[in-house]
């Protein structure tokens, strides 16, 4: 920034060196003073691509979207007829088009993308956010296989991991969740969320004592959660361990009274240890709170 700062004083109207200083700005999130670089090389350049192009990047990450839309279009026009072929504008078209719930469009936009650079791991990522967003789970896999499969080892984008372990999660691919959060949470250690991830996928390949030291280490996170003392009741039950499992789902329940899914865990928990009155009755309360699993249990053990 000094040296276009002196480069720019030696020569007023050097546009190109106003478009460098505000990419320096937006790398360093000082959109406002991005802006007005872009707008004295506006000035001195009217109906310049690289700056329009600028300009909607730099309202998209200061998230002025209208202003985003308007300079992002204006440069697809002026690309469209000087021949421009840039796979970077139409990922930006895609992020604003996927945060305007504009699914199908964003994908077309992005396809865009990575067909004029095969190797560009932004857009395919952000396939397979758009594709989790509409629930083709199976797309998100195949997306972000691609994806991974070019980043490179030194550096990969941990965010493609995670999404990756969430779509294998809801497939039912659990070994296969557990393995991406792994890499996930060893780049990004410290994240609760990512923690009670892990030991849900964990619970369901039968886990249960690694599951409930992620939930341990859950909890040290945030002691006022109740979805990971629930989770740690349901691997304590699967271990057998009915008393201390009953003691976490009775706090879960304590720290959320309305929390259906931990009344109809209770209820398993109790029918295990024999109870069921009990199982019964909390069943009827996760009916209540909106449960859907509750009634077909309540017609099969309870009636």
């Amino acid at each position: 920034l000094p040296l276009l700062k002196k480069a720019i004083k030696e020569k007023p109207d050097y546009w190109e060196a106003y478009n460098k200083s505000a990419f320096a700005k937006i790398k360093l999130k000082e959109y406002k003073e991005a802006t007005k670089d872009l707008d004295k090389a506006e000035y001195y350049q009217a109906m310049n691509y690289e700056t329009t192009k600028l300009k909607g990047i730099n309202f998209y990450l200061a998230e002025n979207f209208k202003e985003s839309k308007t300079a992002l279009d204006t440069a697809l026009s002026i690309a469209k007829e000087e021949k421009i072929d840039d796979a970077e504008l139409f990922y930006y078209r895609a992020l604003l088009m996927f945060k305007g719930k504009g699914y199908k469009l964003a994908l077309d936009a992005c396809e865009s993308a990575v067909d004029l650079n095969p190797k560009y791991i932004e857009p395919m990522v952000l396939k397979g956010e758009i594709r989790f967003a509409m629930k083709d789970y199976n797309y998100v896999i195949k997306e972000l296989n691609t994806a991974i499969k070019l980043m490179p080892a030194e550096k990969p984008d941990y965010r493609a991991y995670q999404l990756r372990a969430k779509s294998k999660f809801e497939v039912k691919d659990f070994k296969g969740a557990v393995t991406d959060w792994n890499v996930y949470i060893d780049g990004i250690p410290g994240e609760e969320e990512s923690m009670i991830s892990r030991a849900a996928a964990k619970i369901n390949m039968n886990d249960n004592s690694g599951a409930i030291s992620d939930l341990d280490e859950a909890i040290k996170l945030n002691a006022k959660n109740p979805v990971s003392y629930c989770y740690r009741g349901v691997a304590k039950g699967g271990n057998k361990n009915f008393t201390e499992a009953l003691k976490d789902i009775n706090y879960a329940i304590k720290l959320k009274f309305d929390y259906g899914a931990a009344y109809l865990n209770r209820a398993a928990i109790k029918m295990a240890s024999k109870d069921k009155r009990g199982a019964c009755e909390d069943l009827e309360k996760a009916d209540s709170l909106g449960d859907e699993m509750a009634i077909n249990l309540i017609q099969q053990y309870c009636k």
